[in-house]
């Protein structure tokens, strides 16, 4: 692209070489970076030395933003389709041509549904308030992002329990004595500083329980490793509380403070004594009792992971929620090497960033999920994507018709991608904003190419925590191509429709100035360190006096007022799954070290490192069936079947079988990827309004798959 003509900050083509700090683009943990750049071309990234947590470290997937950048595989200009959806014809346009086409059909959705019948999803994180001032200046209430298949059971479980959010309570993993893992694969997850903590603590003889269907690399780090029954765990943790409460291993002084609900715990827990558990999960039960008591004696410097990526069933709330019921029974609350309670600028009496949805005009009409409204217990913010989808196809509460993806690819992250193609082929207007062809751009109707993460500024994020932070990503370098900013994107758009007074800022440092105002933080300094820390000694909240949950009785409530209202129990039974048939498995998915979920796939590099995924089934029981190990099977799944290679291990729980997510490539412009390995969404076919009532999480993990060899 012509320099000159991109939306770049100052400076960004200066020749000879440059030291710029930013936050890493290839997963969503956005880890703070340091990158060199020589004649305008990136030459080196490592990790910000200024983050003494993250220092100069990098994982296989920030080292290879490099070969990203250089890769011709990716959106290059503006498209607009020409053939059917998903047909693969485009035409090239000028910025100006797609983006008066964007305009000219929302203004016919607003001119026919109001603002509310557009929906917009991304990938939350840091840089969300751009994106949601966007969405309220469209007018519509209907902003998602990709939680529903995330965070969105633990965030609902802490709520239910704290009143405040899943990261509202941090983890001090460097300090702890003792971590719990439900099949939170740490150490492929890779969160670098997460990875880091995590090591520290065991070279300082911390232990860990790890807890899953198949062993990872975090299970070969872990003190003990369980490989449970699919679906059980939440069985586990009853046991758990059921041996802490009858041999009062409990905080009793933490306890009485601070909990309320005591009783009813205790009554509903006294039936799932280990013995029990031990038919669930297969755990035994002597194991089970010695665990607990060995993590009791650890107390309170021990964490009971929340789980991100625990199993997706209907009880994946109720795992999350007894996870932290243990931390509260155990005290492990404000306490080192447990659990933090998240801290902003407000705790510390500083003032924060402006925000720019304040500029955004509030919007009244309810979101089209029912979140908020028929379903109150779950937290309105990002609502619940996959309910989007029926409300198309159905037309209610309110007709839809539009949709734009920024950077989010529910095709490939939510279940059963025909059904949702045919709720998106009831719109008049399909949007992808990316720096990739994912499968939903590909069916898209415009692909807005983005600037890469190396190519673009983002607005400042304000990062809470034990000690709240300011991180910036800058821009290193011009874009190779004619793609574009966000922040310019929505304003472009908004401009059209008339609606931009809320991202009416010419250049991203005028928005980064609007941030910043009023603080006492320079633009300067923030830019020199890339990660700045605005307090310089940790505050904790008083354990006696001054915990703040935001409850409405402030204390840990084992009964939540919420769920009663939903006509949910708060202390559930266990519901035993039932057992799968010789030659079906449930279906589990994740991902390896070096591949995120689903964007690297065709990186130049990292496509070397695996470049087609295998069904993971146990050894023996793929001898049953008369499959060797690297035979090609047919897997199947409710009407879908596909086929692909068979990795035998003894290694995974013969119930289970698992594949790395983010293979079966359709779009065939990524020619390193496409069409190899196979995809799990489609073999979840009918699963996409499977949920947990509770949580609202997709029930992914219950799908059945039948294996044979082909």
């Amino acid at each position: 692209m012509d320099g000159n003509k991109a939306p770049n900050v100052k400076g960004v083509d200066s020749p000879g070489r440059r030291t710029v700090y930013s936050l890493c683009g290839m997963c969503a943990v956005r880890c703070p970076i340091q990158v060199e750049v020589q004649d305008g071309r990136v030459v080196w990234i490592q990790g910000n030395p200024n983050d003494k947590t993250m220092g100069t470290s990098l994982c296989a997937k920030g080292a290879a933003a490099i070969a990203f950048e250089n890769d011709d595989e990716r959106p290059q200009y503006p498209l607009i389709r020409t053939g059917a959806r998903g047909g693969g014809q485009w035409r090239r346009a000028s910025w100006d041509e797609a983006l008066d086409y964007i305009a000219e059909k929302l203004q016919g959705v607003i001119d026919k549904f109001g603002g509310k019948g557009i929906a917009f999803s991304d990938r939350g994180g840091p840089f969300a308030d751009l994106q949601k001032t966007f969405v309220k200046s469209l007018g519509s209430p209907n902003y998602f992002n990709h939680d529903c298949t995330c965070g969105r059971n633990a965030q609902h479980a802490s709520q239910s329990l704290f009143g405040m959010g899943r990261k509202g309570l941090g983890m001090d993993i460097k300090n702890t004595k003792h971590l719990v893992l439900y099949g939170r694969n740490m150490i492929e997850s890779l969160q670098v500083k997460e990875v880091k903590d995590f090591m520290d603590a065991l070279g300082k003889g911390a232990k860990c329980t790890y807890i899953d269907v198949r062993a990872t690399l975090t299970a070969s780090k872990a003190s003990r490793f369980w490989m449970i029954r699919p679906n059980t765990e939440y069985a586990l943790n009853l046991a758990f509380i059921h041996v802490v409460l009858a041999e009062n291993l409990y905080d009793a002084d933490f306890v009485k403070k601070w909990v309320v609900g005591l009783d009813e715990l205790r009554e509903s827990v006294k039936e799932t004594t280990p013995e029990w558990a031990e038919k669930m999960t297969g755990v035994p039960a002597g194991e089970i009792k010695a665990a607990i008591r060995e993590i009791a004696a650890d107390r309170p410097n021990v964490i009971f992971h929340l789980g991100w990526m625990t199993a997706r069933h209907r009880q994946s709330f109720y795992t999350s929620r007894t996870a932290h019921i243990l931390n509260a029974l155990m005290g492990n609350i404000e306490q080192t090497g447990g659990l933090i309670i998240a801290k902003g600028t407000g705790d510390y009496g500083l003032k924060g960033l402006n925000k720019l949805d304040q500029r955004a005009p509030k919007v009244e009409d309810p979101r089209v999920d029912g979140v908020g409204t028929k379903f109150k217990h779950f937290d309105k913010g990002p609502g619940l994507m996959h309910l989007l989808f029926p409300a198309i196809l159905s037309g209610e509460p309110y007709p839809m018709g539009a949709y734009i993806a920024y950077r989010h690819d529910p095709l490939t992250s939510l279940p059963d991608p025909d059904v949702m193609k045919q709720a998106l082929d009831k719109l008049d207007l399909i949007v992808s904003i990316d720096v990739n062809y994912s499968e939903t751009a590909w069916y898209a109707d415009v692909i807005l190419p983005e600037a890469t993460f190396l190519e673009r500024g983002s607005i400042i994020a304000e990062k809470k925590g034990a000690k709240p932070n300011l991180q910036l990503r800058d821009q290193c370098i011009s874009p190779r191509f004619d793609s574009r900013p966000a922040w310019w994107i929505f304003r472009e758009i908004l401009r059209r429709l008339g609606k931009s007074e809320p991202l009416e800022f010419e250049t991203l440092e005028d928005i980064w100035a609007y941030q910043l105002e009023g603080t006492d933080v320079s633009l300067e300094e923030l830019r020199s360190k890339g990660v700045l820390g605005l307090v310089s000694k940790e505050e904790r909240r008083d354990r006696d006096t001054g915990l703040g949950f935001k409850t409405a009785s402030g204390k840990v409530e084992m009964i939540s007022p919420a769920l009663d209202e939903a006509g949910l129990p708060s202390l559930a039974p266990f519901y035993d799954p039932p057992a799968n048939e010789p030659g079906q498995f449930n279906l589990v998915f994740g991902r390896v070290a070096y591949h995120n979920h689903a964007h690297t796939m065709n990186n130049p590099l990292l496509n070397e490192l695996m470049s087609e995924n295998a069904l993971w089934i146990n050894k023996a029981t793929g001898g049953e069936l008369g499959i060797g190990d690297g035979d090609t099977i047919e897997v199947k799944s409710n009407g879908y079947s596909t086929k692909g290679k068979v990795r035998l291990t003894e290694f995974i729980h013969p119930e289970a079988a698992f594949m790395v997510h983010g293979f079966g490539r359709t779009v065939p412009l990524q020619t390193r990827t496409y069409g190899k390995g196979m995809a799990d969404q489609r073999l979840m076919k009918g699963k996409l309004t499977s949920y947990d009532p509770a949580g609202g999480g997709n029930c992914l993990t219950e799908t059945v798959i039948s294996v044979k060899k082909a």
